[in-house]
């Protein structure tokens, strides 16, 4: 596909919602690997002996950020041979325009993406989409994260 269908497709998905992905379960061993990464060992997050007797939600939660850092994976952007956005050769992270966390996600809960386009425009060389990722919580009325994604297309 063109880069000039490409922003064609989009501009007519605007407002909809695009991707959800399969349900992820969220482990504990996920969430301390996170902290290790982060070197974020705040013990809402690794002690689940006292989150169950210190924390409002009686369980360990992710990071709002190991939430956000599913995306890549929950929309299914990380493998090469399946595009998501076919011609495209490179999808670069260019930034959030707005981000929140509007709820714990528990250890072992599931959550899962649902995307949506929220614009699109061409810039130099590329297109520039907006899209927005919902971090789905089962079960749950509001959901763990939620952040508008800019990313750059290059085909």
């Amino acid at each position: 596909m063109s880069q000039t269908a490409a922003y064609a497709a989009l501009r007519n998905e605007i407002g909809k919602e695009i991707h959800v992905s399969p349900w992820f379960d969220v482990t504990q061993e996920a969430v301390s690997a996170f902290a290790d990464a982060t070197h974020d060992h705040q013990w809402i997050h690794v002690d689940p002996e006292r989150a169950s007797r210190e924390s409002p939600y009686r369980t360990t939660i992710a990071n709002g950020y190991f939430t956000l850092s599913l995306y890549p994976a929950l929309r299914e952007m990380v493998d090469e041979d399946r595009p998501v956005f076919p011609g495209v050769k490179q999808v670069v992270n260019y930034g959030i325009e707005k981000l929140r966390f509007p709820n714990a996600v528990k250890v072992g809960s599931r959550v899962r993406a649902r995307c949506s386009v929220v614009s699109v425009e061409e810039v130099k060389g590329a297109l520039q989409l907006v899209e927005r990722y919902t971090a789905e919580i089962e079960g749950e009325d509001r959901p763990g994260c939620v952040a508008d994604l800019v990313m750059r297309l290059y085909f």
